[in-house]
C-alpha cells in the first residue's frame, strides 16, 4: 500500500470556503466545530486511490443480490452520491471472503444476500455531512428521518463524519426469501433513521425481530459486529485497513484498471 503522495480532491484548507457557502443557522454552530474537527482528523489518515485489496461484490459471490441505493436518486440526500461511479459494492478482500461464508450459510436455508451499500468513498461521506449542516434541503425527509430533524442525525449515529464504510469492511445488507422473491421483513426500510430500525426496538412484531436477530446471528457469528441504530449495517472486526479511508470510486472499471 503507496503512503502519502497525493492530496485529496476535497483539500481541507477548502473547507472554510465552502461553510461559507451554507446558511447555518446559530444553534448549529457547535455541531459545525465538532464535524471540522472530525473532518480534520481524516486528513491525517492515508486517503489512497489503491484499490488493490478490494474485490467486486458480484464476481466474489456470484449468488448475492445488489440494490446499491447511493447510485440512485432514492436515498436521504434525493440524488446520486459523490463516488458512486457504477452500481456495484465493492469490498475488502477479507471482508468478502467473510461475506462469502455468511452467503453459502444463508443460501442452504433458502434466502440470498441482498446488500444496499458497502464500500463507501470519503468524498461520499464528506457529502453526507455538508448536506446534514444545511437546513433547506429536507425533500427526503417524509421517507427517510420523518420523525427527527436533519442536525439530529449525527447526534443519533445515522451520519457520521467518518465512516467504516470507507475503511472498506463495512456492509448494509438484509435477506430475500427465495421462496417468495421478496425481502424478509424486518420491521423497518433499509436507511429509515428512526428508533424503529434499531435493531432491539421493542416495538416490531416477534416475527420482525427474529428476521433481524437471524441476520445479525449469522453476520457475527462470521466475523462481522453490529451495530446499536442500524440493523442493516454490519462492520468485519478484524479488519484490514483500521486507519485508512479510501478514496477512490465505485467502479468496477477503476478496480480492473
Amino acid at each position: 500500500m503507496k503512503k502519502g503522495g497525493r492530496k485529496p480532491p476535497f483539500y481541507c484548507p477548502l473547507l472554510p470556503i465552502a461553510y461559507c457557502l451554507i446558511p447555518i443557522p446559530s444553534f448549529s454552530f457547535p455541531l459545525l466545530c465538532a464535524t471540522i474537527n472530525s473532518m480534520k482528523s481524516i486528513y491525517k489518515n492515508d486517503m489512497t486511490m489503491d484499490p488493490s485489496g478490494f474485490v467486486l461484490l458480484s464476481d466474489f459471490i456470484p449468488q448475492i443480490l445488489q440494490e446499491i441505493r447511493y447510485y440512485s436518486s432514492y436515498n436521504f440526500i434525493g440524488e446520486r452520491i459523490d463516488g458512486y461511479e457504477e452500481p456495484c459494492a465493492l469490498l475488502s478482500r477479507e471482508a468478502a471472503r467473510a461475506l462469502k461464508a455468511v452467503s453459502n450459510e444463508v443460501f442452504v436455508q433458502g434466502y440470498r444476500l441482498k446488500v444496499f451499500d458497502a464500500y463507501r468513498p470519503a468524498c461520499a461521506v464528506r457529502q453526507f455531512v455538508l448536506w446534514g449542516l444545511e437546513d433547506t434541503d429536507i425533500r427526503m425527509k417524509p421517507y427517510f428521518y420523518p420523525e427527527l430533524e436533519k442536525q439530529e442525525l449525527f447526534a443519533g449515529g445515522y451520519i457520521a463524519s467518518q465512516s467504516s464504510h470507507s475503511r472498506g469492511s463495512a456492509i448494509d445488507l438484509t435477506l430475500l426469501d427465495m421462496k417468495t422473491g421478496k425481502e424478509v421483513d424486518m420491521g423497518s426500510p433499509f436507511d429509515l433513521f428512526s428508533p424503529i430500525s434499531h435493531p432491539d426496538y421493542p416495538g416490531v412484531t416477534p416475527e420482525q425481530f427474529e428476521n433481524r436477530m437471524r441476520l445479525q446471528r449469522v453476520m457475527v457469528r462470521h466475523g462481522f459486529l453490529p451495530i446499536d441504530c442500524e440493523w442493516w449495517h454490519f462492520r468485519l472486526a478484524e479488519e484490514p485497513y483500521p486507519d485508512t479511508y479510501f478514496e477512490f470510486p465505485c467502479s468496477s472499471a477503476y478496480l480492473r484498471r
